[in-house]
């Protein structure tokens, strides 16, 4: 990052505090840019939101009843809904380029072989994150939305309210979104020195039982919806692990 012209200061402490104050300025222009890149996608979706939820209860529809529809209990529900999922939907389409300002942040702090290594997994963070929205909406969700519905007692009419929808569509979006994300995060670990490929494996056994645990606090409370995150979690490891093998020995050739 460039730095600023030097001025005259009162203290050695403000000095010191220069280089802080000038990556806090730079950090806030990229910030500014992100929100900026939002908001413009968030209004170019905005005459498409109605039609941008009929594609996410899409799922939900297709299980309901003929005689079951979805339902407003709120006034705003009508309007807030849509609202809400048309700044999801703009956040995410905007990922990638929020990936780039955070990459153009941290670049001048990496050494070259580190910016080499970035790039790929930075690249691979998105797709994976998008990866995960899209195994949670096509086949998670429907899973989970068939599962609840077949066990609701037959004087039940299931009409779901379209606020509670979309909070346990977003949920459950960012939830695979930040697991498929496990990969990534092995890698790093192992790359910064923090684990080894050898202490995963000596501590594999534990590391499954954790994926299941944390599945069962984030997903819905029924045992399909924890295998259908914990499972996928174990496999996102296992590729991670993988991955990290073959970098340990790549680099043991090179040294």
């Amino acid at each position: 990052m460039s730095q600023l012209p030097s001025t005259s200061v009162s203290t050695e402490e403000t000095l010191q505090q220069m280089p802080v104050m000038q990556h806090l300025i730079v950090l806030r222009q990229y910030l500014f840019k992100i929100v900026g890149v939002t908001i413009f996608l968030f209004f170019c979706l905005l005459p498409f939101r109605n039609q941008t939820y009929q594609w996410l209860s899409e799922p939900l529809r297709q299980q309901l009843p003929a005689t079951s529809t979805m339902i407003a209990t709120d006034v705003t529900a009508t309007f807030m809904a849509p609202f809400k999922l048309n700044l999801f939907v703009a956040f995410m389409l905007a990922m990638p380029y929020i990936i780039y300002q955070i990459w153009s942040f941290i670049k001048p702090a990496l050494y070259e072989k580190e910016q080499h290594l970035a790039i790929p997994l930075l690249f691979g963070s998105i797709l994976l994150f998008y990866l995960g929205v899209a195994f949670a909406y096509f086949i998670t969700l429907p899973a989970i939305l068939h599962f609840f519905i077949s066990v609701s007692p037959e004087t039940v009419a299931p009409m779901t309210d379209i606020n509670s929808y979309l909070s346990f569509c977003l949920k459950l979006f960012l939830v695979f979104g930040f697991t498929f994300e496990i990969p990534i995060i092995t890698l790093v670990l192992i790359l910064i020195g923090v684990v080894s490929t050898q202490s995963l494996v000596e501590k594999r056994r534990f590391i499954v039982v954790g994926c299941f645990f944390v599945a069962m606090f984030v997903t819905p409370p029924d045992a399909l919806s924890m295998i259908m995150l914990a499972v996928p979690m174990w496999m996102l490891f296992e590729i991670g692990l993988l991955f990290g093998k073959i970098l340990e020995k790549r680099k043991a050739v090179s040294e």
